[in-house]
């Protein structure tokens, strides 16, 4: 075979110049040791409670995990973080898609930040069935506020929780209130049944609209409006201002049709624009009443200890589901079972029967 030409040709040319590292070895070792070193429960606490958000999105991760392994862990952190939670106020989110709610919350998050307020924002997303990671990423689209010094932003993929609501919020919520987040935000999926579950953990729902899009006939629907402590009518500006007027004026006739809330509240309409920021202080200052008369009249304070209540119970029947699943013996009867159930050998509820009785032995 005849030798290649020492020629430089298209196909053959000298090597250049090598270009130097982009990022400095020693520095990438030191991230790598640190990711690698794992903190204990006491460590991680101490540096929630300090204000240390690496230590919070670090705990986040830890109470997210479906690792069994992780579990103790999670809870000694939460334990930990206990007694300094329940110092803020939490506020639900939600909106069909495209009702603008990641720009609303930048918004909403800005002028909170302004006034002195420090805001956690716990963005639910929906889950890539291919990753199983989040797909919206609002880290991202809310660029303003997540540069903000007094805010912090968590976006979750849903996986496979109750319609969309990741499986550990309401954890999250703690340990957020425990590094000295006074205001916490919880933005739904909004594709229906995510918002029952926001509606548990919250003390304030705030429902989204926009005119001109035959919301108001969908709004109207029990269920979703009987949840709303008020009604924000978005994207109020420019030729769309008349149509959010109009809108805003049906949906306070509809909410009339509503019997009146145990917490002695009569939800409210107003109007903003998200993209101008106006109407955001109007906004606030609603929520700000609702506080007012609920924790003079001492629902505020009823309503959590329901809440609380409510997730005891929750958990167990996740801890019962999670741990039946994987029982090594469960889960070698329950493949019997489904292929009998599916050849009529056996009915669903004998082949159930026969699976319980087995795992309660």
């Amino acid at each position: 075979m005849a030798k290649h030409s020492k020629t430089p040709t298209a196909l053959y040319e000298k090597d250049g110049v090598k270009q130097p590292d982009s990022v400095s070895q020693s520095v990438a070792q030191n991230v790598k040791q640190f990711r690698r070193k794992q903190p204990s429960a006491k460590e991680l606490v101490e540096g929630i409670l300090k204000g240390d958000k690496i230590a919070l999105s670090r705990a986040i991760t830890l109470i997210e995990s479906t690792n069994t392994e992780h579990l103790d862990k999670a809870n000694e952190v939460i334990q930990g973080c206990l007694p300094h939670a329940n110092k803020s106020v939490r506020i639900g989110i939600t909106g069909v898609p495209g009702v603008g709610k990641s720009t609303f919350i930048e918004a909403f998050g800005k002028y909170l930040t302004a006034i002195g307020k420090k805001v956690a924002v716990l963005a639910v997303d929906p889950s890539s069935s291919i990753s199983h990671g989040s797909i919206l990423g609002d880290k991202t689209r809310m660029e303003e506020l997540v540069k903000d010094k007094n805010a912090y932003i968590r976006p979750s993929a849903s996986g496979d929780s109750l319609g969309g609501v990741a499986r550990k919020t309401r954890e999250t919520i703690i340990l957020c209130e425990a590094c000295g987040f006074d205001t916490i935000i919880i933005e739904t999926v909004g594709v229906g049944q995510s918002e029952t579950a926001v509606h548990s953990m919250v003390d304030f729902f705030l429902l989204l609209k926009i005119a001109g899009a035959g919301d108001e006939l969908q709004g109207i629907k029990r269920g979703i409006m009987e949840m709303a402590d008020t009604i924000v009518i978005n994207k109020a500006d420019g030729d769309n201002i008349a149509k959010a007027k109009l809108a805003k004026t049906e949906f306070n006739r509809a909410l009339h049709l509503f019997p009146a809330k145990n917490s002695g509240w009569t939800p409210k309409v107003t109007t903003c624009s998200a993209y101008e920021k106006t109407g955001i202080d109007q906004v606030w200052q609603i929520i700000a009443e609702y506080f007012e008369l609920t924790k003079e009249n001492q629902y505020f304070e009823h309503k959590r200890q329901e809440q609380n209540q409510y997730w005891m119970l929750e958990t167990i029947n996740e801890q019962l589901k999670n741990r039946f699943y994987n029982h090594p013996e469960i889960k070698i009867l329950l493949e019997q079972n489904k292929k009998a159930v599916q050849n009529n050998e056996i009915s669903p509820f004998a082949a159930a029967q026969i699976l319980l009785e087995k795992y309660f032995k």
